[in-house]
């Protein structure tokens, strides 16, 4: 009988991180995204002093690599501890020759794994399987989970089968789908997990250590005469895993009631037509199989769950007898192969243990989080019918994309979608504003207060702050497993009003559909303000448009530019999930948790927010003869390639990459530099203003923008000005007397941070809010272009005034506002730029510095400029050293 907790919100790496903690002695660690919240966790609730389920705080170490993790894990483990770590993507590869040792070893231990892509051409902190693919020769078992509820049970059967097998196993689920989804879960009891482990296998692994009272030689060097030998003595461990596998689960399902199979099926009897796959997209493939079934046809989807060691006759029996066509999905690009490593597997089952085998094709999907819809899922179907009735199909296929290279993409319904009763609600926000961290504190407020499930996945952008946020939540009556983005939302809300103008973001709104905009108006007077395509979708789907000026009822709150919690109090009030009063005392409860630590100003600030919000918000108006715009509501881009790589560029700063094709993009990963200043993302609310009669020149405030948003040049006074243009005759023996000096802003790329107010000696820097100065400071900027740039040779460049008078080649840069990386590498630019060779570190110079769409690095009038590259974190130094006596400049 189950003892388990009552349902708890939770993201995928916590439900995951619940169980390792409490199952572990020691967890080494090293972070790496999207696994970090694991380890962070592990580490907070050991220095909170929370115990496993033998009574002990586990240690927690952190390391100076993910090599050093492993090795200590190994370690650990050799002297008879319960030993974890949490890893993805390049992390993981840093591993694998301990993992080959810990294997060889018969040694229990668990990597719990957010699966993320391997950087090829191109660094992707997002989720496929290339990792732990990279892993399958290691000898570690391999279970994987495909939802936030699985990722929690899967982990404890992974901890409880590795000590009764002897076999080290990897737990891995899909980074950042799974891994950062937050939904509702039944959590697993100290007592439920202390059932499911055998204590006498615990026991055994105690007996194992190394000690002096026993002495052993482990790790020996063996010669040809019995390498061979002894790497076959491990077999019939290997061989026993899948039952070990097996009887774990069913003693789960006895605990919990949640039954789980090394494969399981799902679908008719009498299906003609299976996918068989791993991971998230398993929920997508289970529901489009039952749509199409619905409608009359016979599909089925079988979930391997035990990758390693491979369950080939256990797959083999559960495909119905009546199948005719299989396809196998891999999440994973093996270039060179002949077919995915899944593929593999199933077509090597399918030929030793099924009597009449199927028709097998096997394609790639969902590649660096790329999305995997319904419709795509729906698209494999279609190509199996063809498999099944004898026509041309395509054996090697990829599905969500489109390949107008090399052809091998199914072309997908847009039309196809699947019902539900779920309210489907999506937020656009910035990073680093508060919009995720609110919706995650809905989803947990809803999930664990109502009878409904509730489901947040939020979509980042790699940089980290002042790029757009997407959050997708859904609530309703029935469990939702759902990994795929919401297409057409009953809620949208948008936190920042500058997206209106840059992004579709009404185009996902379902007719009459409730719209929650922050503007700085009321809703009598916004309407003239809203571009025409929000205007003409406002009237043609009759959307229910709610405005409130949040910024304003933050600030008077004492909360600065902080509006996620007034936002999240009119969420709760517009979207009909909770009653209104409850939802708000809910909210206050929650900010009492959150912001108690950070004093009682702090706290008092949102609970005034939170009931200042309601009174403030406002209908949108539209005037009786307001005329509907004829202009087409912009959608995405046609699926057919720019003309050069600057049209793929502009299209990826539009928002538009999911639709672009193959062929639009550079083989091997090459792309220009100085596109940075093609992206104007104007998220500044407030903007420095120069006063040039208290300036005395010393370049402080250039020196210190993080972003190179404001400049400084000197130049001949005979350079024709135009009205308005600000300067001032220079100061000091630099130059020729009557040489002019301008301190210039870019409107459209300062973030509005003030550090060159903060530094400025004299003041002679003002903020002032952005609408009322970003014309004449665009005009400004737009004149401060033309002027020429100084020879390097003209200026002392020993001063802090003579090195700002020189080009920035590092400009507009996507880091934090306020940043204090940048600036050092701006100056650097400054000085060296004309010769730099970049190695980069990966980190956050790599998100900042090299993320597409755009780069801060750029060149001088001569078309010279710093170049880049980046290889990986722990190599920097090697690989600049590289680059340094290879380089032929």
């Amino acid at each position: 009988m189950s003892r388990t907790l009552s349902w708890e919100c939770v993201d995928g790496n916590e439900a995951a991180a619940s169980v390792a903690h409490r199952l572990s002695d020691v967890c080494a660690l090293y972070p790496i995204t999207p696994a970090s919240p694991m380890g962070e966790l592990a580490d907070q609730w050991s220095d909170h002093g929370r115990t496993n389920i033998w009574g002990e705080v586990p240690d927690i170490i952190q390391l100076q690599s993910e090599a050093g993790a492993i090795g200590t894990l190994h370690g650990a483990v050799q002297a008879g501890a319960l030993a974890t770590t949490f890893t993805s993507s390049q992390g993981l590869l840093l591993m694998l020759p301990n993992l080959f040792k810990i294997a060889g070893e018969l040694t229990p231990a668990v990597l719990h794994v957010a699966a993320r892509a391997i950087a090829t051409h191109a660094l992707s902190i997002f989720g496929d399987h290339s990792d732990v693919m990279a892993a399958r020769a290691t000898g570690w078992g391999m279970l994987a989970s495909n939802n936030v509820q699985e990722a929690h049970d899967i982990a404890a059967i992974a901890h409880a089968s590795a000590l009764s097998s002897r076999l080290p196993f990897i737990h891995f689920f899909d980074g950042f789908r799974t891994s950062h989804e937050v939904n509702r879960i039944r959590p697993l009891s100290d007592d439920d997990l202390r059932e499911l482990v055998d204590a006498d296998a615990v026991m055994a692994q105690r007996a194992r250590a190394m000690t002096p009272a026993r002495p052993v030689l482990r790790g020996t060097a063996q010669n040809p005469d019995v390498f061979f030998q002894s790497r076959e003595a491990a077999n019939p461990y290997y061989a026993a895993a899948p039952e070990v596998v097996a009887a774990t689960m069913d003693r789960f399902a006895e605990l919990t009631g949640r039954r789980y199979g090394l494969v399981e099926y799902h679908g008719p009897a009498d299906a003609d037509r299976v996918i068989v796959a791993m991971g998230s997209g398993i929920a997508t493939l289970k529901t489009t199989a039952d749509a199409l079934n619905e409608a009359g046809e016979r599909v089925g989807v079988l979930t391997v769950r035990l990758y390693r060691p491979f369950p080939a006759a256990a797959l083999a029996a559960a495909l119905p007898d009546t199948v005719r066509a299989v396809a196998v999905l891999d999440r994973v690009k093996e270039p060179g192969a002949p077919a995915e490593p899944l593929h593999l597997d199933v077509v090597t089952a399918l030929a030793d243990y099924a009597d009449n085998p199927p028709k097998v094709i096997g394609g790639r999907y969902g590649l660096g989080s790329k999305e995997f819809a319904p419709r795509d899922a729906a698209a494999v179907f279609a190509e199996l019918a063809k498999l099944r009735d004898g026509e041309s199909v395509k054996r090697r296929f990829t599905v969500g994309i489109t390949d107008d290279v090399t052809n091998l993409s199914l072309p997908t319904d847009p039309g196809f979608t699947v019902s539900t009763k779920a309210v489907e609600a999506v937020f656009y926000g910035l990073g680093s504003d508060g919009t995720v961290g609110a919706n995650k504190n809905s989803v947990k407020l809803i999930g664990q207060n109502t009878d409904l499930y509730a489901q947040g996945y939020f979509v980042y952008d790699s940089k980290k702050s002042g790029s757009t946020t997407i959050s997708h939540l859904r609530f309703g009556p029935d469990p939702i497993d759902a990994p795929y983005l919401i297409e057409a939302a009953d809620f949208v809300a948008v936190h920042q009003f500058g997206l209106l103008a840059k992004l579709p973001v009404l185009d996902i709104a379902r007719p009459g559909a409730t719209v929650l905009l922050a503007a700085p108006y009321s809703g009598a007077e916004l309407w003239n303000h809203l571009p025409p395509a929000v205007q003409r979708a406002s009237q043609e789907q009759k959307l229910r448009v709610q405005v409130i000026d949040a910024g304003a009822v933050a600030k008077e709150a004492g909360l600065g530019g902080r509006i996620n919690t007034v936002m999240q109090a009119c969420f709760f009030a517009l979207a009909d999930v909770l009653p209104v009063d409850q939802a708000l005392t809910l909210i206050k409860e929650s900010a009492k948790k959150t912001y108690a630590k950070r004093g009682e100003r702090v706290l008092r600030a949102n609970v005034d927010a939170i009931d200042a919000a309601l009174a403030a918000l406002t209908e949108l108006a539209i005037p009786a003869d307001a005329p509907v715009d004829p202009t087409p509501t912009a959608g995405k881009a046609p699926a057919a390639a720019p003309t050069d790589i600057a049209g793929t560029i502009r299209a990826l700063i539009a928002g538009e990459g999911e639709s672009l094709p193959v062929s639009a993009f550079p083989a091997g990963g090459t792309f220009p530099t100085g596109t940075a200043a093609w992206e104007k993302r104007g998220l500044a609310d407030q903007l420095p203003v120069w006063e040039p009669a208290s300036c005395i020149d010393c370049g402080k405030c250039t020196l210190a923008c993080p972003h190179a948003a404001i400049r400084m040049k000197a130049y001949d006074p005979a350079l024709p000005e135009p009205e308005g243009f600000l300067s001032k005759a220079t100061m000091g023996r630099d130059f020729p007397p009557g040489t002019r000096l301008t301190i210039q802003v870019s409107p459209d790329d300062c973030t509005g941070c003030a550090i060159c107010v903060s530094v400025c000696p004299p003041s002679c820097l003002t903020m002032v809010p952005a609408d009322e100065a970003r014309e004449s400071e665009r005009a400004g900027f737009n004149h401060f272009l033309t002027i020429p740039e100084r020879d390097r040779t003209s200026v002392r460049t020993n001063t802090v005034k003579g090195s700002q008078l020189l080009q920035p080649l590092f400009e507009f840069s996507g880091a934090c506002s306020g940043c204090g990386e940048t600036p050092y590498l701006k100056l650097l630019s400054q000085l060296l730029g004309d010769r730099m060779i970049v190695a980069n570190a990966t980190g956050c110079s790599s998100i900042y510095g090299g993320n597409l769409p755009t780069t801060p690095w750029t060149v001088d009038p001569n078309g010279r400029g710093p170049t880049w590259n980046n290889s990986l974190f722990e190599d920097n130094a090697e690989f600049g050293l590289g680059l340094e006596i290879g380089s032929t400049e």
